[in-house]
């Protein structure tokens, strides 16, 4: 069991659980490992944030730790998590570091470190990166003089990224495009990319502002960006989260197209242009029944993994398969890119769009829904739910009762919560359910 890592890092309220002493001894620790294997004359660090107050803090100490262990840091400044793991590998640095919180509120912010293939760190490395950690004496590499590191603005390494993404796009010339950014890390990057597209923006939460990161804005709450597509006439919508690895898009009417649905667009595309290699998808287990629907129907199989996007890739990787992805909208095209990347998404579903000459909302029909339910329980401790003998009676009962559908419980791995999902037919018997499973995970782990 990590004490430190979750699914996505590590997390928390920072300056109270994600302190700049947890920042700087973390940074210290991974840069010794990843910088042990690595032969270049003098190896390197990328360090990236998003809009996040207290981003600039964590900054300061991750490059001190990093710097200290002898590697050289430098600054992207304010972008994406995808892009910071996208010039990881194209610059070659020994490895790369996000100050993120992703989707998450306000006061809490996250460390993500990546590998020098652009990687997530493998769960052995998580392991030794905790084990030296928690033990009490520093043995790691302390250089002076010389040898120790330094740090280096490098805003302008963003470039190729963009270039990247652009060798990725079709002509967007003659659409109307409305653009949530969430306040976070594509307020700058996105609306430029799309206006030398060719595309008319419409940016919505588009300044940078670490106080309103997420806040009634962007993926996880586009019910702004759905008046603006339609009160502004836009083809469609695109809403990022606060370090732009996730998409969720609207339609021209109005209309929410989550990450099952372009998962399931983008699919059948791939398949008829003959390039969905092993005619499988990867999903999780969170994501509908409908998606399973739809590859029936259009010549496609869906495998499903835990939940989270490291389970995901893993999967894709080992079974060579080119697209996976979660409901939330985090997407993985692994011929084009080895992460989640919100932008590479929205512009492979425009290639879908532009390509077929169709709107978004008769692509999206393609996905016929099963009524599903997601419930956040706050709790004390989400520890030890999957052995609680009346957590355990309430799913089985609850299975019973849906019959042709599931129950899926799981503990967050990046917040105090317990997440349980209901699929079924019958919306109001999930409603009736979900609340009596929430009742009674509330009541064994506290809240």
């Amino acid at each position: 069991m990590r004490k430190l890592f979750g699914t996505d890092g590590i997390r928390g309220v920072a300056n109270s659980e994600l302190t700049p002493e947890l920042a700087f001894k973390m940074g210290r620790i991974v840069a010794s490992l990843l910088g042990s294997g690595d032969s270049t004359p003098h190896p390197f660090f990328l360090l990236g944030r998003d809009t996040r107050l207290s981003g600039t803090m964590l900054e300061g100490a991750l490059a001190a730790g990093i710097t200290s262990a002898g590697l050289d840091v430098r600054l992207l400044g304010i972008v994406s998590t995808p892009a910071v793991a996208f010039l990881t590998v194209q610059l070659k640095a020994a490895g790369g570091v996000m100050i993120s919180a992703s989707h998450n509120p306000v006061p809490d912010n996250g460390i993500k470190f990546f590998n020098g293939q652009g990687f997530k760190l493998p769960s052995d490395l998580e392991a030794e990166a905790e084990r030296l950690y928690f033990t009490g004496d520093d043995q790691l590499p302390r250089p002076t003089g010389r040898d120790v590191g330094c740090s280096f603005r490098a805003e302008k390494a963003l470039q190729h990224y963009l270039s990247f993404l652009k060798r990725q796009a079709p002509e967007l010339k003659g659409l109307k495009i409305a653009l949530d950014c969430a306040h976070g890390s594509l307020c700058r990057i996105a609306p430029r990319l799309y206006r030398e597209l060719g595309a008319e923006v419409i940016p919505l939460s588009s300044t940078p502002h670490g106080g309103k990161i997420n806040v009634n804005c962007g993926s996880t709450n586009p019910a702004s960006l759905q008046r603006a597509v339609k009160e502004k006439g836009a083809h469609l919508g695109l809403a990022f989260d606060g370090d732009g690895d996730r998409l969720i898009a609207v339609d021209e009417g109005g209309q929410v197209v989550d990450g099952d649905t372009i998962m399931a667009v983008c699919a059948a595309y791939l398949k008829e242009k003959n390039k969905l290699r092993g005619g499988r998808i990867v999903a999780t287990v969170m994501s509908n029944g409908g998606l399973d629907l739809a590859g029936e129907e259009h010549g496609f199989t869906v495998l499903r993994t835990e939940v989270g996007d490291r389970y995901v890739l893993e999967e894709m990787l080992r079974g060579h398969y080119v697209l996976g992805g979660e409901q939330s909208g985090h997407i993985i095209f692994s011929d084009i890119m080895a992460a989640g990347d919100g932008l590479l998404t929205s512009l492979q579903l425009l290639k879908v769009m532009v390509g077929k000459g169709e709107p978004l909302s008769s692509l999206a029909a393609i996905m016929r829904r099963l009524p599903q339910l997601l419930v956040n329980c706050r709790v004390k401790n989400k520890e030890g739910w999957e052995k609680n003998r009346h957590i355990a009676e309430a799913v089985k009962a609850a299975q019973e009762k849906i019959g042709r559908g599931r129950v899926f419980i799981r503990a967050s791995g990046t917040e105090p919560l317990i997440r349980i999902m209901l699929e079924g037919e019958d919306s109001a018997l999930l409603e009736g359910l979900s609340r009596e499973l929430a009742a009674t995970v509330e009541q064994e782990m506290g809240v």
